[in-house]
């Protein structure tokens, strides 16, 4: 499989700082080197430029923190990434979850200028579903998905010009942290999310299958990682870490089910704060999640 990495060290997302270091502590956890080991061809495409927070004017527009560079930075990651051959696998580094609005428009748009019906595989502690209008902090790492879908900011809303995601082509993993507006949006959408309750009693092996069935007719499948879906003491650098996550096995057996069905066509890593982690744990445990899904077995 041909391999292209694309980081987009986004810090402008979020409120805490330290994420736009998470694709070099990506990169130096041997991510390259992991899935040529795997028989991979791997290129990595260096990084999508990304305004500096200590360079601007922390302002909201339209109720949104750093909305303008935020808005640009995943402009040019979609047509970065749509302009990719289509027997590409792009591997997507952040940044913080902001980033997705800009890999999931450009996975989208690969071959396709109006856009190919997408699944979204979103494991995550969060939703992210929040609007400008829903949103207490006006951080838009919390709002991607909401904007994906046509619901938010109109500038974020068209970067795929006219191109959304389905809601009920979204499936959530390992959620456990949703604002209450947030909780409503998300039921209104329709959008099937398994909280950590339904992991507990259902297991990942059920809950993989049922996402898989509930998108069979979908003709992409693009899975955005963020650390903080695993627990805090497998995954502790984080700048939103929620306890009673994801274990690490859990993760990797949801990556290996993925890798197994063969329908995955690109993959997102998010939220890997350096700032906040112990020896590159984090980064080195994400690595290994990116090789599960591309192919490492145990035997």
């Amino acid at each position: 499989m041909n391999v292209n990495i694309l980081g987009i060290p986004m810090d402008l997302g979020a409120g805490r700082r330290g994420v736009d270091m998470g694709a070099s502590a990506l990169r130096n956890a041997h991510l390259a080197a992991r899935l040529r080991d795997l028989g991979h061809t791997v290129r990595d495409l260096g990084d999508v430029d990304v305004a500096l927070p200590e360079t601007l004017d922390k302002h909201a527009s339209a109720g949104l923190v750093f909305l303008d560079p935020i808005l640009e930075a995943c402009r040019v990651t979609a047509e970065r990434l749509a302009a990719l051959p289509e027997d590409v696998f792009p591997v997507t580094l952040g940044g913080d979850h902001s980033v997705s609005m800009g890999t999931v428009t450009g996975n989208a748009l690969r071959g396709n200028p109006a856009g190919t019906r997408t699944g979204l595989i979103w494991v995550d502690a969060h939703t992210d579903y929040n609007t400008p209008e829903s949103s207490p902090s006006g951080n838009i790492h919390g709002m991607p998905v909401a904007h994906l879908t046509g619901r938010g900011d109109p500038a974020l809303v068209n970067l795929g010009g006219g191109w959304h995601l389905n809601p009920e082509d979204i499936v959530m993993i390992g959620i456990r942290s949703v604002d209450a507006r947030e909780r409503e949006l998300l039921r209104e959408a329709g959008i099937q999310a398994y909280t950590m309750k339904e992991v507990d009693q259902l297991g990942i092996t059920r809950i993989t299958e049922e996402a898989l069935e509930r998108l069979a007719d979908v003709p992409r499948l693009h899975v955005s990682f963020d650390a903080d879906a695993l627990d805090p003491t497998v995954a502790p650098g984080v700048g939103t870490p929620v306890p009673g996550g994801l274990t690490y096995r859990e993760g990797h057996l949801l990556m290996e089910l993925l890798s197994e069905s063969g329908r995955v066509n690109s993959l997102d890593i998010v939220e890997v704060n350096p700032v906040l982690d112990t020896r590159n744990q984090t980064a080195e445990v994400m690595v290994g999640m990116a090789a599960s899904l591309l192919g490492q077995r145990i035997l």
